[in-house]
């Protein structure tokens, strides 16, 4: 059963009904590896271009490279003082090849362009199972050339592998639904429990869609169904609960502090901080945002606002009216419809998402936008080779015209807040795009090799702003904790946020020098309120640096009174003070008192324009 269930396009589908894969045509193998060979070459040219990134996670693989306790727990330094804010899976792979090729921007940066290349293979394989390799060529197109996708598979953030197991539960789900297979349903909940591991309770969104999709279309018992859906639930959790119950049950004492907590709790940071507060708002220790904590107007055209719309706005669109022209045409589908279960996943993934992503009152960031980029994607690459399929049907037809003249006017608009680049760029799609979407509505009428003219000037309209942008993306350098997707524009490499909080700076020579200065002896060659600050000076120095505070500087780690145990012991040669004192309505303020101790108890001096006190005088 297809997306359309009409008798008239029911000769020109593919059986996707059935697990046995119909052979494809000789076409098919030679178009996906140019697909992934030239996705490749986008996310791993001059990738080196980009440096540490985002130096906060750069460090952290530097330091379990060094420490396999560091590793393990993704501790910011290899004398593991605190963990990074977030679980470490993601900290796993890169420490890893650090570990394999040598600390540097290339064995931090490849693994998550090889991810992209991997989430991009998924992706067609699953949609390929329910709607034919047509379709699957057209989503991972669209996925590889979603500017917010290049931006985090070019970077080191944990946002890489959430995606790449989430598009991997998705496939696992979409093969459990052929023959109602406990297995793979049980690794597709394992997939997203380690999704987990990677950004806590984001990876859950799917859960909904995965979850529905199978009650409704595997095709056996209700029971069973129920029976199944709960074994896989269970996999979730457990793939999920092994690590959280590791750390605590780990003595604390012989454990780093838990980075983003309060209480030294994995537990708090994945339910508090890094899960329901960031619905709510109420995120103990956050700072930054609106000066009424929040970050952002909230709505159903967040999404399409002037941060977030670059990354990822200009299929969404089309993506709605691919998933609700599909979920019509299949009203009266078999229960077990392929077609309408694939729409259900994916769709049910993008809905839940991006109401999320729209209402949530705390922490979010553009680049979030790369867990919509996979769910868009299939929906484009179901509804758009169906309903070409079908284009003899009028309403087909139609809304086939109808979608790709909405995209290329979303691209105009998108295009058009940024005219001095690529003028006439906008314009340019915006007719191309209009004249395809008429030829479209016709196309039924028009010769054969007319129609696959029309196809492929369809195909460059739809996907010439995003795939612009996209490149415009991969071509700039990011760094800092806040990347933001499109071209460059003249500033050299797009930096995120300020420096101290959100950005890091490598020491300077002198200062570089000095903290490798009998490094050996001490436990930290220094320590520094804030992990972006701590990042850079070990980066540049070779050796741990303790980030007082943690991320934001609002960790009670260390307290007062640990610090100056730890400088009596001859275990922190110095201080390095940025002025750094970001605490904010909530959180610890065990950093200033730390900082202000350190002024008033040792004498400053300058290095490089650094304050620096010599904690062993």
């Amino acid at each position: 059963m297809t997306l359309l269930a009409s008798r008239d396009a029911a000769e020109d589908t593919e059986d996707a009904a059935t697990a046995k894969q119909p052979s494809d045509p000789r076409w098919v193998r030679p178009s996906v590896g140019a697909l992934l060979l030239a996705t490749a070459v986008l996310y791993l040219w001059n990738l080196g271009e980009s440096g540490w990134a985002n130096a906060f996670y750069s460090a952290a693989a530097q330091a379990g490279s060094l420490s396999w306790k560091a590793l393990f727990f993704g501790s910011s330094d290899a004398a593991n003082a605190i963990t990074v804010d977030k679980t470490p899976a993601a900290l796993w792979v890169m420490s890893l090849s650090a570990r394999l090729f040598g600390v540097n921007a290339w064995s931090i940066l490849v693994p998550q362009a090889l991810m992209g290349v991997g989430s991009v293979a998924l992706l067609y394989a699953a949609v390929r199972r329910t709607s034919g390799p047509a379709a699957g060529l057209l989503a991972g197109a669209v996925l590889a050339l979603t500017p917010a996708a290049a931006l985090m598979f070019r970077f080191n953030n944990p946002d890489s592998l959430l995606v790449l197991l989430l598009v991997a539960g998705a496939y696992c789900v979409v093969r459990a639904l052929e023959k109602a297979s406990p297995r793979w349903l049980a690794l597709a909940g394992i997939a997203v429990g380690f999704g987990f591991l990677a950004k806590m309770l984001q990876a859950f969104l799917v859960l909904p869609a995965f979850g529905l999709a199978y009650l409704i279309a595997a095709p056996t018992s209700l029971g069973k169904r129920l029976l199944h859906l709960l074994g896989a639930l269970i996999c979730t959790f457990l793939s999920t609960g092994w690590y959280l119950a590791v750390v605590a049950l780990w003595p604390a004492a012989d454990r780093p502090y838990i980075g983003g907590s309060q209480e030294n709790s994995l537990w708090e940071l994945a339910f508090g901080y890094n899960g329901f507060g960031r619905i709510t708002g109420d995120e103990v220790g956050s700072v930054g945002g609106s000066p009424n904590g929040g970050w952002g107007g909230t709505g159903w055209d967040r999404l399409f606002g002037s941060e977030m719309a670059g990354g990822i706005a200009w299929l969404i669109p089309a993506a709605v009216v691919a998933l609700a022209a599909g979920l019509w045409f299949t009203r009266r589908a078999p229960r077990t419809d392929s077609g309408r279960a694939a729409l259900i996943v994916w769709g049910g993934w993008f809905l839940v998402t991006a109401v999320v992503f729209s209402y949530m009152g705390g922490i979010i960031h553009a680049y979030y936008m790369i867990a919509l980029a996979p769910a868009t994607a299939a929906l484009v690459g179901i509804a758009g080779t169906q309903l070409w399929r079908a284009r003899g049907n009028p309403a087909a037809a139609g809304i086939l015209s109808a979608g790709i003249g909405l995209t290329a006017l979303t691209a105009y608009l998108l295009l058009s807040r940024q005219s001095d680049w690529l003028p006439g760029l906008a314009i340019a799609i915006l007719v191309a795009g209009l004249l395809c979407a008429f030829l479209v509505f016709v196309a039924a009428r028009l010769p054969d090799v007319a129609r696959r003219l029309v196809a492929v000037g369809a195909l460059a309209a739809v996907l010439a702003g995003t795939g612009a942008y996209t490149v415009a993306t991969a071509a700039t350098p990011h760094s800092g904790a806040l990347p933001s997707a499109g071209p460059e524009t003249g500033r050299g490499m797009r930096m995120g946020g300020p420096g101290g909080l959100l950005g890091t700076s490598l020491p300077g020579e002198n200062l570089a020098a000095l903290l490798r200065q009998d490094s050996a002896n001490y436990t930290w060659t220094a320590a520094t309120v804030g992990s972006n600050n701590a990042a850079g000076y070990q980066l540049g120095g070779g050796a741990p640096v303790m980030a007082v505070g943690g991320f934001n500087g609002t960790d009670p780690a260390p307290t007062l009174e640990q610090f100056q145990e730890y400088v009596r012991s001859g275990q922190i040669h110095y201080f390095l003070d940025e002025g750094m004192m970001m605490r904010g309505e909530t959180g610890s303020d065990a950093a200033e008192r730390i900082a202000a101790w350190v002024a008033v108890t040792y004498a400053p001096t300058t290095v490089d324009g650094i304050t620096v006190y010599d904690l062993s005088r």
